[in-house]
């Protein structure tokens, strides 16, 4: 993803949950998603999704049973 798409990303998220710990990194070597950290923890991927001319993000995280 280009730069202004990653800071776009990343106010969002820190807008929408309220939470300034949360930063959306490029991801080495792959340019159709980021990821996103909760300080230096790995919480999931942000794909970009473009379909017969829109745009759109989707935000994937997996949760470990032993986490719940």
């Amino acid at each position: 993803m280009k730069p202004e798409e990653l800071k776009k990303l990343d106010s969002y998220f820190k807008r929408t949950f309220g939470n300034t710990e949360l930063t959306v990194k490029a991801r080495p070597r792959k340019d159709d998603s980021a990821e996103l950290y909760l300080g230096d923890e790995f919480l999931g991927l942000i794909y970009k999704d473009e379909d017969e001319g829109e745009l759109s993000y989707n935000f994937s995280m997996a949760i470990l049973d032993m986490d719940l």
